[in-house]
């Protein structure tokens, strides 16, 4: 089994998000993670996918995507150079002026966002990639047990730049 990444350009309308991901639940596909956002033609949202399988349930699962009318375009980003970003919240409750003092810290040297606090509750906005951000999930697990939780969305990939289209 392998970690796999598509985009999926569809047509913005309603009920295509539902028809999509019908699409995996009735063939008993799980999705690891399903973004959708609007592109700058109005009329065309992309869909990042997620989701982990053999090569061969994957080609199944591409052929399907293809034949939908809705999807414009399927690009599979396994095994291409991608710029990959999951974004997650990190409640931490139950803060004393020591937990304060280590959050700044891990919020400095992991390039974190305080977005909101009280006297003894702060909310840390992570922008990272998925094995970054689940790496920060242990290292709150062991710092502040018991005493967090964890929101994620979904990730947003885009296929990076190869050096030679520039030349």
């Amino acid at each position: 089994m392998t970690k796999r990444w598509i985009s999926l350009m569809v047509e913005n309308e309603i009920g295509v998000l539902a028809r999509i991901s019908g699409l995996f639940s009735g063939k008993s596909y799980n999705l690891d993670s399903l973004t959708v956002g609007i592109t700058e033609d109005n009329s065309i949202s992309r869909m990042t996918i997620s989701l982990t399988s053999d090569d061969q349930t994957f080609e199944q699962i591409k052929k399907q995507l293809n034949r939908s009318v809705e999807v414009i375009k399927v690009v599979d980003f396994t095994d291409v150079a991608i710029h990959m970003k999951e974004l997650m919240f990190i409640k931490i409750s139950g803060c004393t002026q020591q937990d304060m003092i280590e959050l700044t810290h891990i919020i400095s040297v992991f390039a974190l966002k305080m977005i909101d606090y009280d006297t003894d509750t702060t909310i840390i906005e992570c922008v990272q990639t998925e094995n970054k951000n689940n790496d920060l999930v242990r290292l709150f697990e062991k710092t502040f047990p018991n005493r967090f939780s964890i929101v994620r969305g979904g990730g947003v990939a885009i296929e990076a730049i190869k050096l030679s289209e520039l030349l």
